[in-house]
């Protein structure tokens, strides 16, 4: 699905240069769940930007699915992210003055989709959420969990083969968190989607078949065998049971964190 090679991002501050990216590798296989983690302001949601076409790297090779998204024009990278990729954000984006129906079916207008298609795909999208009862509402009329809920049916509405998420649960309450993740796993399962999650919250990361770390700028991974353990814990629980705070692997004791130093990608 994707493979980095050596990406970069630098950014110009005053007359300082910044570097958001330092040489990252990465593969995401299709199908695949990974979670990124680390401190704010190093280049979790950078790197998230350059997988999703938003932004281009300063150099290197962004392979999704045998083209290089560093090279398209950008009337072919729009092309890319209008039918393949999906977004969540953690502001949930939607137009306050459009209704839920009426915001989920503008991610089908760069398909050129008829307006009675538009119609008719958004209300099976959004009654997929559990919003099949909410179509009229704008999103002032929503709670913050029902406000995402809209935000990820319209990213799922075109049927894209990515979803990308960036700090879909960091706006919720923890109940409600719980009722995001839940519903993000299900999409992930039922729809054989791959899904990449940039998220401060240990207990979201914890559910991903992989869990990387973005440090400086530079990517590396939690060891496989103990993020598998804490995905077998986290399956124990369903969407809404989750125990208080971040989930443990069964061989740690409560309270007690993983190592702090990750290991290296590669």
């Amino acid at each position: 699905m994707y493979k980095l090679s050596g990406v970069t991002k630098n950014y110009a501050k005053g007359r300082e240069n910044v570097a958001a990216l330092r040489g990252v590798d990465l593969v995401v296989e299709d199908g695949e769940w990974l979670s990124i983690q680390g401190p704010t302001g190093h280049g979790k949601s950078t790197l998230l930007q350059i997988l999703g076409g938003l932004d281009r790297p300063s150099s290197g090779i962004v392979d999704f699915d045998g083209r290089d998204l560093a090279q398209l024009r950008e009337a072919e990278i729009t092309r890319v992210r209008a039918t393949s990729i999906g977004f969540v954000f953690q502001t949930f984006n939607l137009v306050p003055t459009l209704s839920a129906q009426e915001n989920v079916e503008a991610a089908l207008v760069p398909l050129h989709v008829s307006a009675a298609v538009r119609r008719q795909r958004a209300a099976v999208a959004l009654d997929a959420v559990g919003l099949g009862d909410r179509l009229r509402h704008v999103p002032g009329e929503l709670s913050g969990g029902q406000q995402q809920r809209v935000a990820i049916a319209r990213a799922l509405v075109k049927e894209p083969k990515v979803l990308l998420a960036d700090e879909p649960t960091g706006n919720l309450d923890e109940d409600t968190r719980d009722e995001i993740i839940g519903l993000l796993e299900t999409m992930w399962r039922e729809r054989g989607l791959t899904m990449v999650l940039v998220t401060h919250d240990s207990a979201v990361a914890r559910r991903a078949q992989r869990i990387g770390v973005m440090k400086n700028g530079r990517l590396s991974f939690r060891p496989p065998a103990r993020a598998q353990a804490a995905r077998a814990q986290a399956a124990h629980y369903g969407p809404s049971d989750l125990p208080a705070g971040p989930l443990q692997p069964p061989d740690l004791p409560a309270g007690e964190e993983p190592p702090a130093d990750p290991v290296p990608a590669g």
